[in-house]
């Protein structure tokens, strides 16, 4: 790992400087970066370790960035940064290929936990998926109105347009959300969306 750098991509010179410090503490070899835009100029071939950038950036915003990466080949974990009303957008950045991606504002060691999660899995293959006989099983449990609500978190909807839809109440929906969770075994929403792409990437 000592060679891995993580690069920050954020155009808020605070963010960039605290999310800069607080990496450094954590021992991780740090570069940052203001724009998408200025991280692509620098030319990279590849890159060592992985990226963490926000969503919304001026010019090119979170998801036309990876779109860019993934368009030079550059093969890196990127960790998404989101607002909390930005589910559509993070859902989208995962079908993108984001490897994770956490709303703000998060726990310093959320994001810690992201990066090294990132960092370790990146080796292995991710062509075939030997879990996804698991995820089927566990979608199997499911019944009928928690699927509908999975589908409307993998759609990126908020819980309230969830219940609209589905004629029921917001409170219904974040029971049904939570034992979504549990019965998918899944520690957060980026876990949840991530196992229902790789259970049915057409989603």
């Amino acid at each position: 790992m000592a060679n891995d750098v993580v690069h920050v991509v954020d155009d808020d010179v605070d963010v960039r400087k605290s999310l800069g410090f607080l990496l450094a503490t954590a021992d991780f070899a740090v570069r940052l970066h203001e724009s998408a835009t200025a991280f692509l100029a620098t030319e990279p071939k590849e890159i060592d370790g992985c990226i963490v950038t926000d969503v919304r950036m001026p010019g090119i915003d979170g998801i036309e960035f990876l779109r860019q990466l993934k368009a030079r080949g550059l093969r890196a974990p990127v960790i998404v940064m989101t607002g909390h009303a930005d589910v559509a957008l993070a859902v989208q950045a995962m079908k993108e290929g984001a490897a994770d991606f956490i709303e703000k504002p998060f726990d310093d060691q959320v994001l810690i936990d992201a990066i090294r999660s990132a960092l370790s899995s990146r080796n292995k293959a991710t062509a075939t998926h030997p879990q996804s006989s698991d995820i089927r099983k566990n979608l199997d449990t499911l019944s009928e109105r928690e699927r509908q609500v999975l589908d409307g978190l993998v759609s990126g909807l908020p819980n309230k347009t969830i219940a609209y839809d589905l004629g029921i109440s917001p409170r219904t929906v974040e029971i049904h959300r939570a034992n979504v969770m549990s019965k998918m075994g899944a520690g957060s929403l980026s876990h949840l969306v991530r196992m229902a792409l790789i259970a049915d990437p057409k989603h």
